[in-house]
């Protein structure tokens, strides 16, 4: 880690010092890449003759996958079957993306840093398939004690369920919990599960 990798890595410790257990999301958390997913987005946006601005990717970072096309079709005024947009985007990140996946340095090795120290918890809103994939990219395939994914909870991010559903499968209060994101909607859903967060692109 560069210096300040190691100064922001040193913040997370000293952070996550009261908590019990540790939440993480992994698209632009854990993992370099969402230039990525947005330019995803954009590649298949383009397929239904929609000229995307990719801003809104990074206003709903965290949100199911679903639920973002949703919101573009919305706000385009474009009627398209939303479950084929979001598997085509998923086909598209996996096929040019992925297995050019980064991590981010100081949150990749703060996981690995507690491990055995705090219990551990992945909560994205991405598809299982694709984080499957993106955390074994990354080096965290069985780094972790629960995945909570896309479609786990009827409800993903900003809803607080995807984060009280990971408590509840570690076993520990979600006020035991801290929360890192780079989003506003997972940041809203840690607060609404009454969890302690982290902006982890702020710091």
């Amino acid at each position: 880690m560069t210096t300040s990798a190691k100064q922001k890595f040193d913040i997370l410790q000293k952070a996550s010092e009261p908590f019990q257990a540790l939440l993480y999301d992994v698209d632009g958390t854990l993992a370099n890449n969402m230039f990525a997913h947005k330019a995803a987005y954009v590649a298949v946006a383009e397929e239904y003759d929609i000229r995307l601005d990719d801003q809104i990717v990074e206003e709903l970072a965290g949100w199911p996958t679903v639920d973002v096309a949703a919101e573009i079709s919305k706000r385009y005024h474009t009627d398209f079957d939303i479950l084929t947009f979001s598997k085509r985007k998923s086909e598209i990140f996996i096929e040019r993306f992925i297995y050019n996946t980064k991590p981010v340095d100081f949150v990749h090795q703060h996981l690995l840093a507690n491990i055995g120290k705090k219990r551990i918890g992945v909560v994205s809103g991405g598809s299982r398939s694709t984080l499957t994939i993106t955390l074994d990219v990354i080096g965290l395939t069985g780094k972790f004690e629960t995945l909570v994914c896309a479609g786990d909870t009827p409800e993903g991010k900003p809803s607080p369920q995807p984060f009280l559903l990971a408590a509840k499968n570690l076993q520990v209060d979600p006020t035991t919990c801290l929360v890192f994101e780079d989003g506003d909607p997972g940041v809203q859903g840690a607060i609404a599960a009454g969890m302690g967060w982290i902006r982890i692109d702020q710091i």
